[in-house]
């Protein structure tokens, strides 16, 4: 489900580590609702959107079903309803989740993805690196994640995104509000720090899953994990933004290196 259709590596070669190297999109590009019709901005991300499909519906079918379930992704499921999907997924179907799809076994599903990875979602080798930033403060802890997520690869960084866009709400239907007849609405409990001790070991891993101490984590490490998920779902909107300033940059430092790729982005735009 998550095809490159448009890759840099068409070009030549001597592919630009540079531009490898910075892989997030235009803000205006990660914005959903984008009309078509509007012109397009320049990328420096030369690769189409890629998300895994299983991701993306099961974040869209709890956004649509699930945000005022009560403790969405702590109550437990069908076992043997979420292999069923999980086998249809794998087989390449095209899997319609609907309202008549439980919850809570989507949100099994989309854990068991994130946690059987062969490769977890912020690649084993910037563990220790992400790891680092919890001891940070303010500005410049925001600084070293959003200079570490430039350096995940295109697929890793645009599943990250969507997923930490789709805690970001859950989080935000968390505590009780009124409807404007008021009614109740029951908030579904998960606060970010919640949900970054449900999702942080499966996002923030040191072994391949089933590898010899591949569940053993000291308390150091997982009380960093936490933190740095809880920082990333709560700045994701501008740790995912490329400002214009850096964006001039390395266009100048491509210029020099790599006219062809200046060529071939303008004429994308």
């Amino acid at each position: 489900g998550a095809m490159s259709v448009d890759s840099i590596t068409d070009l030549s070669d001597n592919t630009s580590k540079l531009l490898e190297a910075l892989q997030l999109s235009h803000p205006h590009e990660l914005d959903p609702r984008r009309s078509l019709g509007k012109k397009k901005m320049l990328s420096l991300n030369p690769i189409t959107w890629q998300v895994p499909r299983i991701v993306d519906r099961c974040c869209r079918h709890i956004e649509t079903h699930g945000l005022q379930t009560v403790g969405i992704f702590r109550v437990g499921s069908s076992k043997k309803r979420v292999q069923q999907l999980r086998e249809e997924f794998d087989r390449g179907l095209d899997v319609f989740l609907d309202e008549h799809q439980s919850v809570h076994d989507v949100a099994a599903l989309l854990k068991e993805f994130l946690r059987d990875m062969p490769d977890s979602l912020i690649p084993r080798e910037l563990y220790a690196a992400f790891l680092s930033t919890a001891s940070m403060e303010g500005p410049a802890q925001l600084a070293a994640l959003q200079l570490l997520l430039f350096l995940l690869p295109p697929c890793h960084s645009d599943t990250l995104h969507r997923l930490l866009r789709f805690l970001g709400e859950v989080a935000r239907h968390a505590e009780s509000s009124w409807g404007p007849d008021g009614q109740e609405i029951p908030g579904n409990k998960m606060t970010v720090s919640n949900l970054a001790t449900v999702f942080g070991p499966n996002i923030l891993r040191k072994e391949k899953p089933g590898e010899k101490d591949a569940g053993a984590m000291n308390f150091e490490d997982s009380t960093a994990i936490i933190l740095v998920l809880q920082r990333l779902i709560e700045h994701y909107q501008t740790l995912f933004m490329v400002s214009p300033e850096m964006q001039r940059d390395v266009l100048r430092r491509l210029f020099q290196t790599d006219p062809d790729v200046i060529d071939y982005l303008l004429r994308r735009k």
